[in-house]
C-alpha cells in the first residue's frame, strides 16, 4: 500500500504491474514467492484496517517529536491545533455504503492538525453525512492547549466542554450572534484590531450551553480588506495575537490541499470501507514519513521534492541521503602519499 502511495499508483492493476517489474525482489521485500492481484486486493478487502491507523499514530508520534517547529511567530508554550475536515468523493454507484447526497457518495477526513510542527495529531474517517460539530465529542483536549475551529463548529455546549477541560479555543462567531458586553479594553486600531469586548451570551439556550463569559474581538485585515469577528475564552492574549492565531488555521487547508495532490487518496484501489481507510492511513504515513526524513537528514528540499526523488528510487541500493542531496562525483582529493614505484625485471 504505501509502494502504491509513493509510487503514483492510479489502480490495483496498476500497483500489480510496478510490483511484477521486481518479481526477483519479492523474497526479500516480505512478499512471498508470488503476488497476484487478487490475493491482494483480498486482503484490502479483510485485512484489519486498525494495523495500518496504529502504524500512522505511531509515525505521528515520531515525526511530532522530531520535527522542529516551524512558521510559527507566537510566544506560546503550549501545544497550538487546528481542527477541521474534508470531504473525499466517492460514485454511490461504486462506494454503496458511503451516503452522502442522492446521487453522491462521500466520506470526511477529520483532521487535528499540529500548527506548530505541520503534522496532523489524530485522524478520523466518517461517512461525509457526519455533521462536523459531531466529531467534537471524540477528541481529547489538552489542559491549556489551543484550538483553532472553523465558523461550522460554533456549539457552545461543546465549546463550554473545551473551556472546562481547561483549554482555549479561536473561532469565527456567527453573524446572528446574541452577545452582552460586559466592559471593553483598549485597543490600538493601527494593528487592525477594531474592539476588544468581555461579555456573555445572550438568549436562553445559548446562556445555558456556555454560562461563563467571552471574549469577542473584532479585527479588520488589509490584506483581503475584510472584518472578521472572533470568539475566545483566552484572556490573557493580546487581540490581536489572538488574530494572528486564528490565521494559523489555514495550515491545516494546506495540509489536506498537499496529500489530494500529491497522494491518493482521491481514487481508490478497493470499494469496501476497510480498503477506503487502509489507503487513507497508508496515505498519512508517507506523509510522516516524509516529515521525518526531511528532518533527520537535514535536506534542503521541501517534501514535493522528496517525495519524487523517493517515487523514482524505491528500489534503488544508493543511500537516501545521497538521493536527496547533491553530490559532486567529480571532487575527488586524491591521496598525498608517496607512490611505490614498480620494477620491471
Amino acid at each position: 500500500m504505501i509502494f502504491g502511495q509513493l509510487s503514483g499508483r492510479e489502480s490495483m492493476r496498476d500497483l500489480m504491474i510496478g510490483l511484477d517489474a521486481h518479481k526477483s525482489k519479492f523474497y526479500h521485500l516480505g512478499f512471498g514467492r508470488n503476488v497476484t492481484r487478487s490475493n491482494l486486493a483480498k486482503a484490502n478487502e479483510k485485512r484489519n484496517y486498525k494495523i495500518f491507523e496504529e502504524f500512522a499514530y505511531h509515525l505521528i508520534n515520531e515525526a511530532r517529536r522530531v520535527t522542529a517547529v516551524k512558521d510559527f511567530n507566537l510566544n506560546i508554550k503550549s501545544n497550538v491545533y487546528a481542527f477541521d475536515s474534508s470531504t473525499i468523493d466517492l460514485c454511490l454507484s461504486v462506494f454503496w455504503w458511503a451516503e452522502f447526497r442522492k446521487t453522491k457518495g462521500g466520506v470526511k477526513l477529520h483532521t487535528l492538525f499540529d500548527v506548530k510542527t505541520s503534522i496532523p495529531s489524530c485522524i478520523l474517517i466518517t461517512k461525509a453525512s457526519v455533521h462536523d460539530v459531531n466529531v467534537l465529542d471524540l477528541l481529547k483536549y489538552e489542559p491549556g492547549g489551543y484550538y483553532i475551529l472553523d465558523r461550522g463548529y460554533t456549539d457552545f455546549e461543546r465549546l463550554y466542554r473545551i473551556h472546562l477541560h481547561s483549554a482555549f479555543f479561536v473561532t469565527r462567531s456567527k453573524t446572528n450572534l446574541r452577545f452582552k458586553r460586559m466592559y471593553s479594553s483598549k485597543v490600538e486600531k493601527n494593528t487592525g484590531v477594531l474592539s476588544d469586548q468581555t461579555g456573555r451570551l445572550e438568549g436562553f439556550y445559548a446562556l445555558k450551553d456556555y454560562p461563563d463569559k467571552l471574549r469577542k474581538i473584532k479585527y479588520y485585515d488589509e490584506e483581503t480588506q475584510r472584518t472578521f469577528s472572533f470568539l475566545t475564552n483566552n484572556f490573557d492574549l493580546k487581540a490581536q495575537e489572538i488574530a494572528l492565531l486564528y490565521k494559523y488555521r489555514w495550515k491545516v487547508e494546506l495540509f489536506f490541499k498537499w496529500i489530494k495532490q500529491h497522494l491518493k487518496i482521491k481514487s481508490f484501489w478497493g470499494t469496501t470501507p476497510n480498503a477506503v481507510k487502509i489507503q487513507i492511513y497508508s496515505a498519512i504515513i508517507v506523509y510522516c514519513l516524509v516529515a521525518i526524513v526531511n528532518y533527520k537528514l537535514k535536506v534542503d528540499r521541501s517534501p514535493y521534492e522528496i517525495l519524487q526523488i523517493l517515487s523514482i528510487s524505491l528500489f534503488d541500493k544508493t543511500p537516501i541521503k545521497e538521493l536527496l542531496t547533491n553530490q559532486d562525483y567529480q571532487d575527488v582529493k586524491e591521496l598525498n602519499c608517496i607512490q611505490l614505484k614498480i620494477n620491471y625485471i
